[in-house]
């Protein structure tokens, strides 16, 4: 047992030197300044001792044999990529010094050398070893907590939006990202750095709207000393803290059109010049970009460049509104539940009724509006099931009359008594969530009637979207009147207009269509 008073070793250090007396003289040197220190006499031995345990720093001569120390050199980094190597060098053969560092190594000393400049270095790489430490963790921990686990959710909206994230990742293409506020589009831009090749490097948010448009160019291109009152000295701006990694740039539209002007030179030019300052400094940045608006009507209107539009929409990844991806709110109440529970002394647990309770939500606020809602569940919760009054939802959200009870989610009350065996097990989630969505498809379908497209408007749908769940739940729309005719149907995917097809009514063309189209592809 280690007695409380022996000091903690400051680090791990390999010593390789085939001359004994230098060897041992060096060693007893880095002893005495509290090293945890080994010895080997031949580079065959040293890589022996790196494959059976850690080191932090291998400290080795160039001139030896039968293995040199440049040899012992690559083949060290090939053991231990990370490993930190000082050389030690005769005065007269920088060159063999100099051509070690471009082959790996982070720093040299000559013979003779003083101990003072050799417990300099050695503690210079052993802090940059524990540096490259920490932002492995960082990294780890980063990749752990904004990967793709971090985006819940299996509906087929999610797949789709993971499936075209990780085609992309890879590649150093820039990134649009849509969708509503509160859908996570940040969450998105984190998945794509940490599935990227630049996980390893900084990720670095700004948001646009946060930040007054004065200083967003300093902000983001830096600024030189004294470019303005204030500036008393020189600053990097976002674009060189992002050098090698990713640069997320939310709410993107909110810009004015001259300073979309210089973003758009910037990333055409992969240039960026400190405001105040006349010479330009290269960067090497991915760059994401998100909106929650319609960035393509925001062209039209003229409120953004259409030039910076094409440079950013390489490849656009849309983040569905939550009601589209109601299936998924179970796992993400449970995921939000869960994270509550880390944080308080008590746990609560879900109801089925609460969960049908949500599912008549529409959440205009999406996920961020849900984690709202189960954090303030939790908190204030008398039990420790919540149940749906738990969940004060707003009426403007409301698709169906709110589920107060479990009777009127379709599921037996809490405290009715449950049948024994293998009748005892209730509906499971991804029932109550069919049921939930049947119902509000059937009883749109029971105001609007043949017009589809009203139906998908109350329910915050695209078409294709109410088509996929109609198909998917064998519903059909009612039957239109002998004398009417359907008014804009929402087309299924893939549905052509063949000329023996019945006709389709359109408000442009006055074509005309019969629901036949639609009945057929289901």
């Amino acid at each position: 047992m280690t007695d409380a008073t022996t000091p903690v070793p400051r680090g791990r250090i390999l010593v390789v030197d085939d001359q004994r007396n230098m060897r041992a003289t060096t060693a007893l040197l880095l002893k005495q300044a509290g090293y945890d220190v080994s010895e080997s006499a031949t580079g065959e031995e040293a890589l022996d001792v790196l494959a059976k345990g850690r080191v932090d720093l291998l400290l080795t001569d160039l001139k030896m044999e039968p293995m040199d120390g440049l040899t012992l050199l690559r083949r060290a980094l090939e053991v231990a990529p990370r490993l930190q190597v000082i050389v030690m060098t005769a005065f007269g053969s920088i060159e063999s010094a100099v051509e070690a560092m471009r082959l790996g190594a982070y720093d040299y000393v000559t013979k003779p050398f003083k101990e003072g400049e050799l417990r300099y270095r050695v503690e210079r790489a052993l802090e940059r070893a524990k540096l490259q430490s920490a932002v492995d963790s960082f990294a780890t921990e980063f990749a752990e907590r904004h990967g793709l686990s971090a985006l819940v959710g299996r509906s087929p909206a999610m797949r789709e939006l993971t499936t075209r994230l990780v085609r992309v990742a890879q590649s150093d293409a820039t990134v649009l990202i849509q969708g509503e506020s509160g859908t996570g589009k940040e969450l998105v831009a984190r998945a794509l750095h940490a599935h990227s090749r630049r996980s390893r490097q900084p990720f670095v948010p700004v948001n646009c709207a946060a930040i007054s448009e004065t200083l967003l160019e300093s902000e983001l291109f830096g600024h030189a000393k004294g470019a303005f009152t204030g500036a008393v000295k020189a600053r990097r701006g976002l674009f060189e803290e992002a050098d090698n990694g990713t640069l997320f740039i939310d709410e993107v539209t909110e810009t004015s059109p001259t300073f979309q002007s210089k973003l758009l030179r910037t990333l055409q030019d992969g240039e960026v010049r400190r405001v105040g300052e006349s010479t330009a400094l290269r960067v090497d940045v991915r760059i994401a970009a998100a909106t929650n608006r319609d960035i393509e009507l925001e062209v039209k209107e003229k409120r953004f460049r259409q030039d910076l539009y094409y440079r950013l929409n390489v490849v656009m990844l849309r983040v569905p509104p939550l009601r589209e991806r109601l299936e998924d709110v179970p796992a993400l109440a449970q995921h939000f539940l869960d994270r509550a529970n880390a944080r308080s002394p008590r746990t609560r647990r879900l109801s089925e009724s609460a969960v049908a309770h949500l599912m008549t939500y529409r959440f205009p606020g999406n996920v961020r509006e849900l984690e709202n809602l189960v954090e303030q569940a939790a908190a204030l919760a008398e039990g420790d099931e919540l149940a749906p009054e738990d969940f004060p939802l707003r009426p403007q959200g409301r698709v169906l009359p709110a589920a107060t009870s479990a009777e009127a989610a379709g599921l037996p009350p809490s405290d009715a008594p449950r049948p024994s065996g293998a009748e005892a097990t209730g509906p499971t989630l991804a029932e109550v969530v069919e049921d939930a969505e049947r119902r509000a498809i059937v009883q749109a379908l029971e105001r609007h009637g043949v017009d589809l497209a009203s139906v998908a408007d109350e329910l915050g749908v695209s078409s294709t979207t109410l088509w996929r769940k109609m198909k998917r739940l064998n519903l059909r729309p009612p039957a239109a009147p002998a004398n009417s005719l359907p008014v804009n149907p929402p087309r299924p995917p893939g549905a052509t207009s063949d000329p023996k097809s019945p006709p389709f009514r359109d408000e442009k063309t006055n074509r005309l269509n019969s629901l036949d189209v639609f009945i057929h592809e289901t």
